[in-house]
């Protein structure tokens, strides 16, 4: 690390659950978050500033007013704007020595498969339940470890999905990929503005924890918060052997 590296990661290097080590291995690291909206500006901001090597945003809207409620990687000067481009300007003014790409699409599970081969982490930041479902797929195909976050009104959940971990359900194994129901959003439904604010950063946090192989992650854990009264809910949950994903009968010679 440079000396200026050694100054602005300091704090993290005085943990000793961190240390220089682990601080190096955020800077090799790479971080894919699908969707720059109100879980992904928290999580962007918050992967950059801790010194995460490189990030690519996905997203395929632009930044409206309307956003501006809570989706803090944004602004006014910026309405219009593609959200991947208007993120990474924040990023940039906040860590320029990050790496950023940005893609400006809706992305399938095999644009993902193909997106994933030289990443470590996946957040999932999107509002949409087959965006979800696909991401899902492509991280259990890939191996790679998936941080899932999503809030609406005033309500919030993350779990951690890890297809290297024995016993890890994966998000289908929780939630049926083609499950018939009405898709909740925020511009019919209204959401609650910190409410994506702590889920976006809590997914920062469990994904900086994976990369760094530091504390116990939540994987097999499903936490759900109601913000009107600020209580934690917790759900264990195992791997689905029948599950359509990540069961026997999915993989290759299954």
């Amino acid at each position: 690390m440079t000396d200026e590296q050694l100054l602005r990661y300091s704090r993290h290097i005085m943990l000793d659950e961190i240390g220089i080590e682990g601080q190096e291995r955020l800077l090799a690291a790479h971080a894919l978050i699908v969707g720059a909206g109100g879980l992904g500006s928290p999580a962007a901001l918050f992967l950059a500033s801790a010194g995460v090597g490189r990030l690519t945003l996905v997203d395929d809207d632009d930044v409206d007013l309307t956003n501006l409620q809570r989706q803090i990687a944004h602004s006014t000067a910026r309405i219009g704007q593609p959200k991947v481009e208007s993120a990474m300007q924040a990023v940039q003014a906040l860590n320029p020595q990050v790496q950023l790409r940005g893609l400006r699409q809706r992305v399938d599970a095999p644009a993902l498969v193909q997106l994933l081969q030289d990443v470590d982490v996946v957040l999932d930041c999107s509002d949409n339940y087959r965006t979800r479902q696909a991401i899902n797929a492509a991280c259990v195909q890939t191996a790679r470890p998936l941080v899932a976050g999503a809030a609406i009104g005033f309500d919030g959940q993350i779990s951690v999905y890890d297809p290297q971990g024995h016993g890890s359900p994966c998000y289908a194994c929780l939630f049926a990929p083609h499950a018939q129901f009405e898709e909740m959003r925020c511009a019919t439904m209204g959401v609650f503005a910190p409410m994506v604010g702590i889920i976006g950063t809590m997914q920062a946090a469990e994904a900086l924890k994976l990369l760094i192989g530091l504390g116990q992650p939540l994987t097999g854990r499903l936490l759900m918060l109601d913000g009107r009264s600020m209580e934690w809910t917790q759900m264990h949950a195992a791997r689905d052997p029948a599950c359509p994903v990540c069961g026997p009968q999915a993989r290759p010679g299954g």
